[in-house]
């Protein structure tokens, strides 16, 4: 956790803050409304630093969802990640599709793979390696063949839906829309 020497040196003496251990902070902390964590972060570093460390998030993903505190094997080719990427995961599941189910997870994991793939890389994988990878995950997690074509299209709708629009999002977008122009013309 934060060093509690750094904690003293940058909160007034006389905040009542200033005296609150970790663990309650962090009980405060996962109360707030997320939108407004952001702020929460800006008062200053030792809660910034607060934000950095697992505790914080693996006590808002036990509060936020209760059930992701039920150890379940994970399969498939995408990585589940820690407390603060299950949290996220989780969360984008929630607000972008709906899904607050076991499901979720596993949506949520998926469109952060690709999003990540499609925004980090210059030179991401060609959209069938990743429409695979995918589809791999969801089959990994007992869902039918269907219903792994179903679950990535709809990630590679909301995927695209919330690109950044600029010059790099449009060559991208570009590449898969020829790619599948080259896929038709083989098949």
């Amino acid at each position: 956790m934060a060093e509690e020497s750094n904690k003293t040196s940058l909160l007034p003496v006389d905040s009542p803050f200033a005296k609150l251990p970790d663990h309650l902070l962090i009980e405060i902390f996962i109360r707030v409304p997320i939108v407004k964590w952001g702020q929460l972060l800006c008062v200053n570093k030792y809660w910034a630093d607060l934000f950095r460390h697992d505790c914080l998030w693996y006590a808002a993903l036990i509060r936020c969802f209760p059930l992701a505190g039920q150890g379940k094997r994970w399969p498939g080719p995408i990585p589940r990640g820690m407390s603060k990427r299950r949290f996220i995961a989780l969360y984008t599941s929630k607000c972008i599709f709906g899904l607050d189910d076991e499901l979720g997870e596993v949506v949520g994991h998926t469109y952060m793979f690709l999003k990540e793939q499609l925004e980090i890389s210059t030179l991401p994988p060609s959209s069938g390696i990743l429409h695979g990878t995918m589809i791999d995950q969801f089959i990994a997690c007992g869902k039918s063949r269907d219903r792994a074509h179903e679950l990535a299209s709809m990630i590679w709708i909301a995927v695209i839906d919330n690109l950044e629009e600029n010059d790099q999002t449009f060559l991208l977008l570009k590449r898969v829309a020829l790619e599948g122009d080259v896929s038709k013309h083989i098949m």
